[in-house]
C-alpha cells in the first residue's frame, strides 16, 4: 500500500475494504458480523475452489470448539448481506457433502486515498461487533495480495477471545434499527413447511419453535385454544394443519402483527430449517433466518439457534434473551420422535380429551425417561380426570428433572408440585404470583390463581379478579370462566355466574363443568324445569354426561330420594370403570359412603369405604372415607387413615387445615372428648370458606370445608350448647353456595331445629324441623335420619 493507495477487491456491484473491514455497495457499508466477513474473504481467496466446511471452522475459529450449525449461521447471514434468495444463490454455492465455494469473478481495484464512507449503519455496526465479538481493539486488518498467476492469496488475522461464552454469544449479530415488534403485538405461529418427506418433523417443529419463543417475557404468541375457536369460526376443523396460509387469515382474524412461518428442506443429506416472519397487514417481511445442518440430530439445536436470533431481531433486549434461553435439548428432550410425541399429546387434549392425551404424552416419555415436561403434562392430564395419585406420580419425577427446562416451564413444574405433591398451596401462590409477575403476558399463572389455590383459600374476590386477567390474555380458555362462574356460585352471585357461562358460549367454547354450573345455578334458584333441561342436554356428551350423572346423584341425595341417588351414582361409576380411572371411582363410591354415614345406614357406609379403599389410597379417598367410617363410628379404622393422611402430607394446605382437623375432631367427639373436638377445629377456621377441589369436577358439588362447621355444631349440640350450635349449622345455610347439594346441607335445618330445642325456643326449633320435613316431603321413608326427626318433631307437638 505505498504511496497512499489502497486496495480494493470488487465483485458484482460490491467492493471489499479489508483494511477497514468493510463491505460497500455503492457508497453504503453493508452491515456484516466480523465472523462472515472474515468468511468472505476465506471464500474469496480460494479463487472459486470449494472450501471444505472443516477446514472454514478450523480458519474461522482457531483452537477454539463450534458445532457446525454457527458456521451455517454465518453462510446464511452472508447470503442474506449480499442479497441472495434462498431459490438463486448467484456468489456463494454449496457443494453437498463437501463444502461452499464462491462462484463471482473478484477484481482488484487500486484508488488515491479514497474517502471512506463511515455513516451511522457503520458506527452501528462496529459497536454491535465490539459487544459480540469482544475482540482486542487494534485487531490487525486482513490483508490480500495478487501474486504472479493472478491467484488472490491472504492470510486472516483473528483477535484474541476473551472467553468461550462470549464467542459463543458473539455468533449472532442484528441491527440496531426501530424493533418491529413491541411488548403488545402477537404472533400466529404456523407449521412448518416440510419437504422432507420425514413425518417426524410434522407438527414437532412447530412445538419447538413455541416452547423456545414462549421463554421470552418480550413475545407474545396466540394460544393454541385461541387457534381452535378462530378455526370453527373459519368452518375448519379445531386440528386443522395451520399452513401459511390459513396462518395468515387467523392473525387478520386475532388482529395480530405478525404470522411466523418455518420451513424445513433437504439439501442433498443435509437440512436447511428457515423461519420467516411478516407484517400480517403489510406482507412485508420483518426478518428471515436460515441454518444448515449436516444431519437430523442436530435440528432441534439449530431451531433453538433460529428461535434466540430471531427474538433480538424483532425487537427483544439481548438482556432477556440471555436470561431466558435454555437451549430446546435441554429444555425439552434432544429426541425429535419424542417431542413429536409431546406435541401430539397437546393436540389430542385440546382437540379431544385429557383422558386420549394420556397415551401420548406417556409415549413421549417411553422415548426419553428424562423428559421433565412430559412428565409435567401427564400430571396436569391426570389431574384434569382425577386421579390424583397419578398426576402426583408424574409430577414428583417432572420436579427431579426441572433442571432439563425452560425458565417459564419450570414455573409450571413448580407449581404442579405445590398442588399435587405437597398441596402446600400457600407455597403454591407465591410460586404462580412470581411467575405472573416474570411472565406478565402469560395468562397461566393467572388462571391456576383464579382456580384451586384461590378457591381453596376462600379468597373468591381475588378468584374473580385472577380470572378476568386470564380472560384478558386469552379469552378462548374455556377452564377460566368455569373458575370464574364457581367463584361467583361461591359467592351467591347467581346472575354473575351465569353471565360468566354465557361469555363462554358466545365464544362456542365448551367443557364438562360449564353444563353441570348451569344445572347446580338453576339448583340453588329452584328452577326444576330447567335442572331437567340441562340433563336432558347433557345426554350422549362424552365427559358431560358423566359429570352431570354425578352432579344429579348430589341433588337426590340432598332432597332424599336416596335409592335414586344411589342408582345415579352407580352410573357415574360406570362411566369411570377404566384402567387408568380407579382413583374416580373410588372417589364416588366415597361420596355415598357419606351421604349413607349421615343419614344413619353405618353399615352399608363401611361397606362402600372399604370398596372406595380398594381401588385407591388417594389423599381425598382416604379423607372421604375416614369420614364415612368416623361419621358411622368405625373409630379405630377412620384413625388410622387420619394418620396416615398427616404423615403422607405434612404440608398439605387442605390436610393441615381442613381434612385432620374435621376428622380428629369427629374422632375426639365419639369418644365424648368434647373439648378436645373443639379445640381441634380451631385450625380450620380460617379455611371453612374455602372450596376444597380434589379434581375433575367435584369441588362443585361437595360443601367445601364447612364438614369443620358441621362437625364443631355437632359438638355444641353434645355439650348442650344450643345457641353456639345454632351458630355452626347457620353458616352452612348461609353458605349455599359453596354447600351447594351435599346432603349437610339438608341436614343443617334439622340441626338448628335441635339446636333451637336446647335454647328452649320451640318456635324457631318448630319451624327449622318444618323446613327439614318439607324439603323430604317426598324422600325415601325408610332413612333413619328421617324417622328420627320425625319422631322429634312429633313429640314438639
Amino acid at each position: 500500500m505505498a504511496n497512499g493507495t489502497r486496495h480494493l477487491l470488487e465483485f458484482g456491484p460490491y467492493r471489499i475494504d479489508p483494511e477497514h473491514r468493510l463491505l460497500l455497495r455503492g457508497e453504503s457499508v453493508v452491515p456484516l458480523a466480523p465472523k462472515a466477513f472474515d468468511l468472505l474473504l476465506v471464500l474469496i481467496e480460494h479463487g472459486g475452489e470449494v472450501v471444505s466446511k472443516d477446514d472454514l471452522m478450523k480458519l474461522l475459529w482457531p483452537d477454539t470448539f463450534v458445532e457446525e450449525s454457527n458456521l451455517g449461521q454465518h453462510v446464511f447471514q452472508l447470503r442474506k448481506a449480499l442479497g441472495e434468495r434462498p431459490q438463486d444463490h448467484a456468489y456463494i454455492i454449496t457443494v453437498p457433502g463437501r463444502g461452499y465455494r464462491f462462484a463471482e469473478a473478484v477484481r482488484p481495484v487500486t484508488r488515491k486515498q479514497t474517502q471512506v464512507v463511515r455513516d451511522e449503519t457503520q458506527e452501528k455496526q462496529e459497536e454491535d461487533n465490539t459487544l459480540e465479538e469482544n475482540v482486542v481493539a487494534s485487531r490487525p486488518p486482513v490483508t490480500i495480495e495478487r501474486g504472479r498467476k493472478s491467484k488472490l492469496r491472504f492470510w486472516v488475522t483473528l483477535a484474541t477471545i476473551v472467553a468461550a461464552a462470549v464467542v459463543v454469544s458473539g455468533l449472532y449479530w442484528r441491527s440496531r434499527g426501530k424493533p418491529t415488534l413491541t411488548e403488545k403485538d402477537t404472533i400466529v405461529l404456523a407449521d412448518f413447511t416440510n419437504t422432507t418427506g420425514d413425518p417426524v418433523f410434522d407438527g414437532t417443529l412447530r412445538q419447538g419453535m413455541a416452547v423456545q419463543l414462549e421463554q421470552s417475557p418480550f413475545l407474545g404468541l396466540i394460544p393454541d385454544s385461541r387457534i381452535q375457536r378462530v378455526l370453527r369460526l373459519m368452518g375448519r376443523p379445531p386440528d386443522a394443519r395451520l399452513t401459511p396460509e390459513i396462518a395468515q387469515e387467523i392473525c387478520e382474524r386475532t388482529a395480530s402483527a405478525a404470522v411466523l412461518q418455518g420451513t424445513i428442506t433437504n439439501l442433498g443429506s443435509e437440512y436447511v430449517l428457515g423461519l420467516r416472519a411478516k407484517n400480517c397487514r403489510t406482507g412485508e417481511t420483518l426478518d428471515e433466518e436460515q441454518v444448515q445442518v449436516a444431519k437430523k440430530e442436530d435440528v432441534l439445536n439449530a431451531l433453538g439457534h433460529v428461535a434466540s436470533r430471531f427474538r433480538t431481531r424483532v425487537g427483544e433486549s439481548m438482556t432477556t434473551v440471555e436470561k431466558h434461553n435454555i437451549p430446546l435439548a435441554e429444555a425439552t428432550t434432544p429426541s425429535l420422535d419424542a417431542l413429536k410425541a409431546y406435541s401430539a399429546g397437546w393436540q389430542v387434549s385440546r382437540s379431544t380429551s385429557f383422558a386420549a392425551a394420556v397415551p401420548f404424552f406417556g409415549r413421549a416419555i417411553e422415548i426419553d425417561p428424562k423428559f421433565a415436561m412430559a412428565y409435567a403434562a401427564l400430571g396436569q392430564m391426570y389431574g384434569d380426570i382425577g386421579e390424583t395419585s397419578l398426576s402426583a406420580e408424574n409430577a414428583i419425577k417432572a420436579y427431579e428433572l426441572r433442571d432439563r427446562a425452560s425458565d417459564e416451564e419450570r414455573f409450571f413444574i413448580s407449581y404442579s408440585y405445590d398442588k399435587r405433591v405437597t398441596g402446600d398451596l400457600k407455597k403454591a401462590e407465591q410460586t404462580c404470583e412470581l411467575w405472573a409477575q416474570t411472565y406478565p403476558r402469560v395468562e397461566l399463572p393467572h388462571a391456576f390463581l383464579s382456580g384451586t389455590i384461590s378457591q381453596t383459600l376462600g379468597k373468591y374476590e381475588k378468584s374473580v379478579e385472577e380470572a378476568n386477567l386470564a380472560i384478558e390474555l386469552n379469552s378462548d380458555w374455556p377452564v377460566v370462566y368455569s373458575n370464574l362462574a364457581a367463584s361467583y356460585i361461591a359467592l351467591d352471585r347467581m346472575d354473575e355466574a351465569e353471565k360468566a357461562l354465557q361469555r363462554a358460549w358466545d365464544r362456542k367454547l365448551e367443557m364438562p363443568d360449564f353444563f353441570v354450573q348451569q344445572y347446580i345455578i338453576s339448583f340453588l334458584r329452584g328452577d326444576s324445569a330447567a335442572m331437567e333441561r340441562e340433563a336432558a342436554e347433557a345426554q350422549g356428551k362424552p365427559g358431560v354426561e358423566e359429570s352431570m350423572t354425578n352432579s344429579e346423584s348430589f341433588v337426590l341425595a340432598y332432597s332424599g330420594h336416596l335409592k335414586d341417588a344411589r342408582k345415579m351414582s352407580r352410573r357415574a361409576e360406570d362411566f369411570a370403570r377404566e384402567p387408568d380411572r380407579r382413583e374416580t371411582q373410588a372417589f364416588y363410591e366415597t361420596d355415598a359412603a357419606v351421604w349413607e354415614a349421615l343419614f344413619g345406614n353405618t353399615s352399608t357406609a363401611r361397606q362402600r369405604a372399604v370398596v372406595a379403599l380398594n381401588l385407591s389410597k388417594g389423599r381425598d379417598v382416604e379423607y372421604r372415607a375416614a369420614l364415612a367410617l368416623a361419621l358411622s363410628g368405625e373409630s379405630s379404622r377412620s384413625k388410622v387413615l387420619t394418620d396416615d393422611l398427616a404423615r403422607r402430607f405434612p404440608e398439605d394446605t387442605k390436610v393441615r387445615f381442613a381434612y385432620a382437623p374435621t376428622l380428629r375432631a369427629l374422632l375426639a367427639l365419639n369418644h365424648g372428648e368434647l373439648s378436645q373436638a373443639l379445640e381441634f377445629l380451631q385450625a380450620a377456621i380460617p379455611y371453612e370458606g374455602g372450596i376444597l377441589s380434589s379434581g375433575g369436577s367435584e369441588y362443585l358439588l361437595g360443601a367445601g370445608n364447612l364438614y369443620s362447621a358441621y362437625v364443631r355444631g355437632e359438638a355444641y349440640l353434645a355439650a348442650r350448647q344450643g345457641r353456639e350450635a345454632a351458630a355452626e349449622f347457620h353458616k352452612i345455610l348461609e353458605h349455599r353456595g359453596i354447600v351447594i347439594s351435599d346432603p349437610i346441607g339438608a341436614l343443617a335445618y334439622l340441626q338448628v331445629g335441635r339446636a333451637y330445642v336446647l335454647t328452649g325456643d320451640r318456635d324457631k326449633a318448630r319451624n327449622a324441623y318444618k323446613d327439614f320435613l318439607t324439603l323430604w316431603k317426598d324422600s325415601d321413608p325408610d332413612i333413619p335420619v328421617l324417622k328420627q326427626a320425625k319422631a322429634e318433631y312429633a313429640k314438639m307437638q
